[in-house]
């Protein structure tokens, strides 16, 4: 197995996260940019007030994106398993 084999796989792990997490990262960064412009415009300073809409958002994600999330997951995995003689030896 050669270094550059190895970034490769690396790289595609990583890009393979990205995706995958990515969806669900924007989601919730968007429903807490809402939820802060939203306090600071009514000066609501409750600590679970920024929770709630966000987990409720990644939720409601998770159920949108999973099976896109799994079928991606589910493809990389399946490429490793595939070309599993290629990283012993």
């Amino acid at each position: 197995m050669s270094a550059e084999f190895i970034i490769s796989l690396a790289e595609q792990a990583i890009y393979t996260v990205l995706m995958v997490a990515g969806p669900l990262l924007i989601l919730a960064l968007s429903v807490g940019l809402l939820v802060s412009i939203f306090q600071a415009t009514t000066q609501i300073q409750e600590q679970t007030l920024a929770f709630i809409p966000k987990i409720v958002a990644v939720l409601l994600g998770l159920v949108f994106f999973g099976p896109w999330m799994l079928t991606r997951i589910v493809e990389f995995a399946t490429n490793i398993l595939m070309n599993l003689n290629q990283f012993v030896g």
